[in-house]
């Protein structure tokens, strides 16, 4: 393997985080978004979906569903941070388009995976923002680059 290839790992991830970054008010974190804009219990979102609620989000996290019999909070933890398996991303802190458009990938069949398929083909646009909402107001124990 030559040098210039295993620093293509890096140059990726490096370049994901550049991407993320864009994507948020300069200087602010995830969770520092998340608080301003939720003073009044609501968020906005680039993604296409209403403004979202965070009380009502977390009452949809901590909620069974009827296709699953799970909640969000059984595989992802409290707050999203504790996941059951080391595969399972954190959700606390993430960005909340990021959560709403892979919700909406779920639900949409473009991304797989077949308990979040089941958990998300019933969701609708509001659902969906209030759960990016409620996980995007949370602690963030998330990692990038900038922590490096």
């Amino acid at each position: 393997m030559t040098h210039s290839m295993s620093l293509k790992p890096l140059a990726l991830a490096l370049l994901a985080s550049l991407a993320l970054a864009a994507c948020s008010p300069s200087g602010e974190t995830p969770a520092a978004h998340s608080a301003a804009d939720s003073a009044d219990g609501h968020t906005r979102s680039s993604s296409g979906i209403p403004a979202g609620n965070v009380a009502a989000g977390e009452k949809l996290a901590t909620t069974k569903q009827a296709a699953t019999g799970q909640a969000c909070v059984d595989c992802h933890g409290a707050g999203g941070n504790a996941p059951i398996d080391p595969s399972y991303p954190k959700l606390g802190g993430q960005y909340r388009d990021y959560l709403s458009h892979s919700l909406q990938m779920y639900r949409d069949g473009e991304r797989s995976h077949a308990l979040m398929a089941s958990q998300a083909k019933d969701l609708t646009d509001q659902q969906i923002a209030d759960l990016a909402a409620y996980f995007g107001s949370q602690p963030s124990e998330l990692v990038d680059l900038s922590n490096l």
